[in-house]
């Protein structure tokens, strides 16, 4: 494989860094941006770690207004971790400034490249092996939402117009039914029908922000477990990464999703939806980690609307699965023509799911906030 190593050089001296580089290594689990583990020598011996990663400008189409979000946060992110005592060099991602006072710099082909610390002695996972790991994953995010619960979440760009705007979501469901492009609208009329019928969930939390019913806050807005650190003694969420898609948003729509990947019993594809189902005890251990954290900081309407966010975020994704579908799989990567289908399937089998424990996720979710309500 080609590291495409050749700009490391160039990069480094870029961000002042003239040590000795002694190791490259490419890091296989991101899928937008190339990333690079690079170890330098420095002159008494020590050997120090970067991530180097060269931005994809085909989704990223504005780096400075990227960067912007990216050093915002994790500048507030690390006086916080600071002023509690903590590890800002661990808990918290650090970008590096280019020479030229910019926390990216362009090579050779237009390449925009940044440099940020590499967090030692962590690991991070791809699937849930265990009720701790999931209580971990949700305590990570939660302080992660609570460290930034004071930042004003209007200072952010927002690099993805309306990405969790359900009811634009909807509108465009709507119009791909009835354009139909690819002529499939007639094969998946119980999937439409599934969808139309729950277009009043759609406006919940939208109208809720137009009433200031709920807060604008920071969203990490891709709240997958492997976008968490994890130290490898102790075995706790240390650091999040991935700060990418970080814009103003709502703590439901983050924890929404993570319910939606992390408490489903089966893959995101599984064609046999008789898999599919809402782990109560996995969807326990979240809430309960991340209201360890982040419970303090949110308000009792986030919290009694914990439960439907999993709802109203797996039915999002699984409309737009369905739209993709019927524009002919033109936005996500599909494996074989009934992917996107497939996918969709299992989003709405877990929403029926979903509405049948609600008022279990409810209870949950009231005992764990009583718990920790201090």
């Amino acid at each position: 494989m080609n590291l495409d190593t050749q700009p490391i050089a160039a990069v480094a001296a870029c961000f002042g860094i003239h040590d000795t580089c002694t190791d490259i290594s490419i890091i296989e689990s991101g899928h937008i941006n190339c990333t690079y583990k690079v170890s330098f020598e420095k002159p008494d011996g020590q050997t120090i770690n970067y991530l180097f990663q060269k931005i994809n400008l085909n989704v990223f189409k504005d780096p400075d207004k990227l960067m912007h979000n990216i050093v915002a946060v994790t500048a507030h992110l690390r006086k916080k971790i600071i002023a509690a005592g903590g590890d800002p060099e661990r808990e918290t991602l650090t970008f590096l400034q280019a020479v030229d006072g910019k926390y990216y710099t362009v090579c050779e082909n237009n390449a925009h490249w940044r440099v940020c610390n590499f967090v030692d002695n962590t690991y991070s996972c791809d699937s849930i092996d265990n009720n701790e790991v999931f209580f971990n994953s949700g305590a990570a995010f939660g302080r992660f939402q609570r460290l930034l619960s004071d930042f004003d979440g209007s200072a952010l760009y927002e690099t993805i117009p309306d990405f969790h705007n359900t009811k634009k979501r909807f509108e465009a469901l709507q119009e791909a039914i009835k354009n139909d492009i690819a002529h499939r609208a007639d094969s998946v009329r119980d999937e439409i029908a599934f969808a139309l019928a729950r277009e009043k969930d759609c406006s919940v939390l939208v109208d809720m922000i137009a009433d200031g019913a709920l807060p604008l806050r920071v969203t990490h807005n891709d709240t997958k477990l492997n976008n968490i650190l994890f130290d490898n003694d102790t075995n706790e969420g240390i650091c999040i990464v991935d700060l990418d898609t970080v814009m103003p948003g709502l703590s439901l729509y983050d924890f929404g999703d993570s319910i939606r990947f992390g408490a489903n019993t089966a893959a995101e594809d599984e064609k046999d939806v008789s898999k599919v189902s809402l782990s109560l005890p996995l969807y326990e251990s979240y809430v309960s980690g991340y209201l360890s954290t982040a419970g303090s900081s949110l308000t009792s309407k986030e919290i009694e609307l914990l439960p439907f966010s999993a709802k109203l975020m797996t039915y999002e994704c699984g409309i737009r699965f369905l739209t993709d579908y019927l524009n002919g799989d033109t936005y996500f990567k599909i494996h074989y023509p009934e992917h996107n289908l497939v996918r969709c399937h299992t989003q709405f089998a877990l929403v029926a799911d979903i509405e049948r424990k609600l008022e279990q996720m409810s209870a949950i979710t009231a005992k764990a906030a009583a718990l920790y309500k201090d």
